[in-house]
């Protein structure tokens, strides 16, 4: 049973986004299933599956323990092809791009890419962390949200390409993320030059890693720009269910299960796991731009209203009737994002 109600997504702009990104999820499911290692499992009842476990954990049930490892990892690797093949299928209809250096880098073990557009800065950067629930994603993936970031700013984007659950539960997506931070400083770069950034699961890995940073003592970046983060992993939020009906990116995709896999038995409710539940005292100025129809809503504003009550500079951007990382699409907000966060980057730097 779906959670989305299709009567409440009525904006051409989005509608129009939402069937070109169909099309192309189309297009990868079609061409995934040619290949022989893609057929181990019965994908239409596996899915059957998942949704009717989505549809009771909206309801309040527990699910936990429903899938296999086998299953999380089948599941994985399906959402990795998906996003791989959209991404690369909206770099092609974008101008964007044209100019776009991209570099692939070593950070001591770390893979990443370097994406520099014309003109970009010399001595600052942008440290990028991708979303895509701790289960898929990388910096190709991110790159209609990274590299739009680089040219509204002109600094560099340095993006990592952090490990992924199942096979890399908690911690070591996260140790990547210090890891890449920790990269820079070892190359001669000046903390108040850097920024850190993220989407959704990135910007939790954001977040997380400035409350790591200051734990250990290490100087903290100039500021950080996350768009629709998560800040609690155990789901306590009210919109995570409420937002379900307009949400239409999140709702029916079975995240049920991409917390479990990622946490491994780790405690959602422990301030080493979740921002929310951290000391957020002594943090650097942070941007943080939601819509206010979707599920992570409230991972947004009670990690501002907690942040504001601990000292820190923090803004809170909302948009109502749009969508999760409306960022990564061809809609009015976008533009009116990127463009704040422009402001919020020159602030920071001078």
């Amino acid at each position: 049973m779906p959670i989305l109600d299709k009567s409440k997504i009525t904006r051409p702009e989005v509608i129009k986004a939402l069937e070109l990104q169909e099309k192309h999820i189309t297009q990868a499911a079609s061409l995934f299933f040619k290949k022989a290692e893609n057929l181990e499992l019965d994908f239409t009842s596996l899915w059957t599956k998942v949704m009717d476990a989505n549809a009771r954990w909206f309801k309040g049930e527990d699910v936990l323990g429903l899938l296999s490892m086998e299953e999380m990892e089948f599941l994985a690797r399906f959402h990795r092809n998906a996003v791989e093949f959209r991404s690369n299928e909206m770099q092609k209809i974008t101008s964007f791009m044209t100019n776009v250096k991209i570099e692939a880098v070593d950070l001591d073990g770390v893979p990443a890419e370097w994406e520099i557009v014309p003109g970009a800065s010399e001595d600052k950067v942008i440290l990028y962390f991708h979303g895509g629930g701790y289960i898929m994603g990388s910096p190709n993936v991110t790159r209609m949200i990274s590299v739009k970031l680089g040219i509204v700013t002109k600094v560099p984007i340095l993006s990592i390409d952090y490990r992924l659950a199942p096979e890399h539960p908690y911690p070591q997506g996260l140790e990547d993320c210090i890891s890449s931070y920790k990269w820079l400083l070892s190359k001669g770069y000046d903390p108040k030059n850097i920024i850190i950034s993220g989407d959704s699961a990135g910007g939790y890995y954001a977040s997380l890693t400035l409350v790591k940073l200051r734990n250990e003592g290490i100087p903290l970046p100039a500021g950080a720009i996350l768009f629709s983060p998560a800040t609690d992993i155990a789901i306590t939020g009210e919109t995570a269910f409420t937002n379900g009906p307009t949400d239409p990116i999140l709702a029916d995709l079975g995240i049920f299960w991409w917390n479990e896999c990622y946490l491994a038995g780790a405690d959602p409710f422990s301030p080493e796991v979740s921002p929310l539940n951290a000391d957020l005292t002594n943090l650097p100025p942070m941007l943080i731009q939601v819509s206010t129809s979707e599920m992570l809503y409230d991972d947004a504003r009670r990690f501002v209203e907690k942040a504001k009550k601990a000292g820190v500079d923090i803004t809170l951007q909302t948009w109502d009737d749009t969508i999760h990382e409306f960022q990564n699409y061809d809609v009015p907000e976008s533009t009116e994002a990127f463009l704040k966060a422009s402001e919020f980057t020159k602030k920071l730097f001078g």
